[in-house]
């Protein structure tokens, strides 16, 4: 069943349900005020039922019974007085009419003007009902009966009852009211079941129309949300589903772009030195190595280029099992100066070496702690170092190693006087097999993994690694650290 079928149901129910209880709510009102059902249908049918009152109603009967039996007996004062008495108990008077004489009129009745409008004879079989009209500040209402006196003049007994406003007014505009209330309960029940259906469907068929526009594979469009209820709740669930779905497929389409390429890197890789290998090992084949020390200088190319791809083997294999988070992390709470004091120390030997200026610049304290795989964070500097001795064009080349505290973490800058690079190229250093010598020259380039490794073993440590440069100037390396209080762990 659809949403629009029971909503049209159920405000169908709530216009039934309504217009039942009022119709069975005004049957019982009338007969708490008339009496029991064969009364009312008694009176519906005999054509009397001019009063509310039943007592007036009553009274009335016997008056009209008397002047049709013993009309003799209205020209008694002492009777006619009873009657009035009787009547005015319900707040209605007595007059008697002979001829154009009024030979009784109720004490309480002291409206002349009343009495000047009454109606005339006109000897009707069955009592009649005159109309409500204003007398002075009261509201009354006339009825009457003409009959004749034994004398054959002939005679008229008004019963004048004093009516409510407010019941008067229910009793002569009921119909309309009625009929107003409704109208109006229909035209009420209409609007806000179209108004509610459409706030309802409106925002559905948006989402369906939406729900379309996916499955054709079109996610550039945002869903409008309209509203705060369900539907504006739904529609804020599709959205969000709409942005995760396009970020998904944006990064599968990545991947599978990074896929490619790596396979592409990968292929290139492996294949240049496998090229030089078969190449010399088709030389010592071919007899081209005609001497000993050729011989053993073809080999010694062989041995370096297999050691080469070994590498890179090692490096792709270590970055994915790091991808995939399958490498275990033998954390250790260090004297972080230290550490770096003796890694410094072992750089600067081997730099010196090789006519590189190092320097070291070591201000953090020697009571800072932090927890670190030693391993690992001497493997992030390695390759950090190597990645500067690569591009390194400057007669005088100079490392730099700064550490310094920053809030609660540590901060390390590696810089050296290399060739720097382009801003382009520096948000794509850490990717892997990336390098921004495009020539892909093995010699300077390396493996393109050596950066990505490190971002992944600072990542593991909850650090972060960044790069800054200056094209032909320099590039540093920045890692920052979270202390540690102590050898607990806790957090400084």
């Amino acid at each position: 069943m659809s949403i629009r079928l029971k909503l049209l149901l159920s405000y169908a129910a709530m216009l039934l349900i309504p217009l039942v209880m009022m119709i069975i709510t005004a049957m019982l009102l009338l007969v708490v005020f008339r009496g029991d059902f064969q009364n009312i249908r008694d009176q519906l049918s005999s054509g009397v039922g001019m009063f509310e009152n039943q007592n007036v109603e009553h009274t009335f009967k016997e008056v009209v019974r008397t002047s049709q039996k013993n009309p003799s007996m209205l020209a008694d004062l002492t009777y006619i007085a009873d009657i009035d008495q009787e009547l005015q108990a319900s707040n209605s008077k007595l007059v008697i009419r002979r001829d154009n004489t009024f030979i009784y009129t109720s004490p309480t009745l002291m409206d002349a003007e009343v009495l000047q409008q009454l109606p005339v004879f006109k000897h009707h079989d069955h009592p009649e009902r005159g109309d409500v009209k204003r007398f002075g500040k009261e509201l009354l209402e006339i009825n009457s009966f003409d009959f004749y006196f034994a004398d054959q003049q002939p005679g008229s007994v008004f019963i004048i009852t004093t009516v409510n406003p407010l019941v008067n007014f229910i009793q002569k505009f009921f119909p309309i009211l009625f009929v107003t209330l409704l109208i109006i309960l229909i035209l009420t029940h209409t609007l806000l079941t179209y108004f509610v259906s459409k706030s309802i469907i409106s925002p559905l068929k948006k989402l369906k129309n939406a729900m379309k526009r996916m499955q054709a594979g079109d996610l550039d469009f945002p869903v409008q949300i309209t509203s705060t209820d369900e539907i504006g709740q739904l529609s804020i669930a599709f959205e969000q589903m709409r942005k995760q779905l396009q970020e998904s497929i944006q990064t599968q389409v990545q991947y599978e772009d990074n896929r490619k390429e790596l396979i592409s890197n990968i292929s290139h890789d492996i294949r240049t030195p496998l090229t030089a290998i078969r190449g010399y090992v088709d030389g010592l084949g071919d007899g081209i190595a005609d001497t000993a020390d050729k011989r053993q200088k073809y080999i010694d190319i062989i041995s370096s280029k297999a050691e080469e791809m070994d590498h890179l083997i090692d490096e792709l294999f270590l970055y994915s099992k790091l991808d995939l988070k399958r490498i275990p992390f033998n954390f250790e709470i260090v004297n972080f100066a230290s550490f770096l004091a003796d890694w410094s120390d072992e750089l600067d030997f081997e730099l010196s070496k090789k006519g590189i200026h190092f320097k070291s610049e070591i201000t953090i304290q020697e009571t800072t702690l932090v927890s670190i795989d030693r391993d690992k964070m001497r493997r992030v500097f390695s390759n950090i170092v190597d990645n500067c001795l690569k591009y390194m064009n400057k007669s005088e080349k100079y490392i730099t190693l700064q550490a310094k505290l920053a809030g609660a973490s540590v901060v390390i800058d590696i810089t050296d006087n290399g060739a720097g690079m382009d801003d382009e190229a520096l948000p794509h250093i850490f990717d892997r097999f990336y390098r921004a010598d495009p020539s892909r020259n093995s010699n300077s380039g390396g493996s393109g993994l050596g950066l990505a490794i490190s971002k992944q073993m600072i990542e593991g440590h909850g650090g972060t690694i960044r790069a800054s440069s200056k094209k032909e100037e320099w590039t540093c390396i920045t890692i920052n650290l979270p202390q540690k209080r102590d050898k607990d762990g806790g957090n400084k």
